[in-house]
């Protein structure tokens, strides 16, 4: 049977367009998913980031602003989770402490996905999992999977050369969507210059005394396990290293300090441009790594990936794996109980601006009882009391 060139045509872009159709679907339901917080009953106040800089106002960046406030004296804290999407140990962590923080001292004030934008999509070429979930007692909660940088469809087009606001300092091109190289921000900047400005503006006007920014990396990094410090936290950074790797974590927690030539870091450019000391906290993350296997919810969740350690045992890595790999509820729990002894020590030096939290599980009770544990069910929570990131 002879089938005309033209048929062949007409079925190849009929097969296409059903296939972009499908593609397209996901697409706009993944950029759409509303991921539901409930937040502890404690909590006081919700803002949103065009609060301090209006441009964002129904922006897809304009994002929740969880405000504690105990009603006691004392200093405010921030927590940012969620800077680079693609390290979900983070903005799990600064969730989890949203839906169980009572604050005794002092206000607490939680972003959960700081750069909203990047969770949006996905890296190209990295065959990133959609989606993934944790396991609760009432079920599995869904979380977006994101990139590094800011969606390109919020933010277009990137410059030949990025050029870092106000040092002039040269960065790559994608720097310029990249939420933890655009500090302290601008307000005429595009998208992650206007959001990274609109929470320089968030420390200034709350008088923010400390804060903390959560990521993780691969293996490969040097910068692992680590807090990094601006000057003005070293001794904080310094004594949460020594107790919580001589009391603790079995992994040892080590510090660097803030290199004050790179800039747009958040530990650098806050402490430089604010009154508020800065840290930021890596844990390790095996998906991250190029020599890695198939990337998946699994190798995401586990952190177990024979590639990897391979790598480690040629002494090519930074960090140690083994077959119980990094599981996020390990990954979760070192960023809960480095939060709670910054700030714990962070309190000690400065008493009269203290900030005491509790109900925050750390790093044994999230292993033993797995972070599903401590996720609230939106179902169950009374009515008004959910929130979408």
């Amino acid at each position: 049977m002879n089938i005309s060139l033209k048929t062949v045509k007409i079925v190849s872009l009929a097969v296409s367009v059903v296939f972009a159709g499908i593609a397209g679907l996901e697409f706009y339901e993944h950029r759409h998913f509303r991921e539901a917080v409930v937040p502890s009953p404690n909590l006081d106040e919700v803002k949103k980031l065009s609060d301090y800089e209006p441009s964002l106002k129904d922006s897809v960046n304009d994002s929740n602003v969880y405000v504690f406030d105990s009603g006691v004296p004392g200093g405010t804290a921030l927590i940012l989770g969620g800077t680079h999407p693609e390290e979900p140990a983070t903005n799990l962590t600064a969730s989890l402490i949203v839906e169980n923080a009572k604050v005794e001292e002092g206000r607490l004030i939680v972003v959960t996905r700081a750069n909203r934008s990047a969770s949006t999509c996905s890296r190209m070429g990295e065959a990133y999992p959609a989606y993934y979930s944790v396991k609760t007692n009432w079920g599995e909660k869904k979380f977006r999977m994101g990139d590094r940088c800011s969606n390109p469809l919020d933010s277009w087009p990137d410059p030949e050369v990025y050029l870092h606001y106000p040092s002039r300092q040269m960065l790559a091109y994608m720097d310029i969507r990249n939420l933890n190289r655009t500090w302290p921000g601008r307000p005429d900047g595009l998208l992650t210059e206007r959001t990274t400005w609109a929470m320089t503006q968030l420390i200034r006007q709350e008088k923010v005394d400390i804060a903390i920014d959560l990521h993780e990396a691969e293996l490969e990094y040097p910068v692992e396990n680590t807090i990094v410090t601006h000057e003005k936290g070293e001794s904080i950074a310094a004594m949460t290293s020594m107790v919580l790797t001589a009391e603790l974590f079995e992994v040892p927690l080590s510090m660097e300090f803030s290199p004050k030539a790179l800039h747009g870091l958040f530990h650098r450019e806050v402490g430089d441009h604010t009154e508020a000391i800065s840290l930021l906290a890596e844990v390790a993350e095996p998906m991250l790594d190029r020599i890695r296997g198939i990337t998946d919810e699994y190798l995401l969740m586990t952190g177990r990936d024979e590639f990897v350690m391979k790598a480690g045992e040629h002494k090519l890595l930074y960090a140690p794996i083994d077959e119980r790999g990094w599981p996020i509820d390990v990954r979760v729990g070192r960023h809960s109980s480095t939060v709670q002894k910054i700030l714990e020590f962070y309190s000690m030096e400065n008493p009269d601006r203290a900030v005491v939290i509790s109900g925050v599980p750390g790093y044994g009770e999230v292993i033993e009882n797995t972070l599903g544990a401590y996720f609230h069910n939106p179902e169950e929570a009374p009515e008004g009391s959910v929130y979408f990131d």
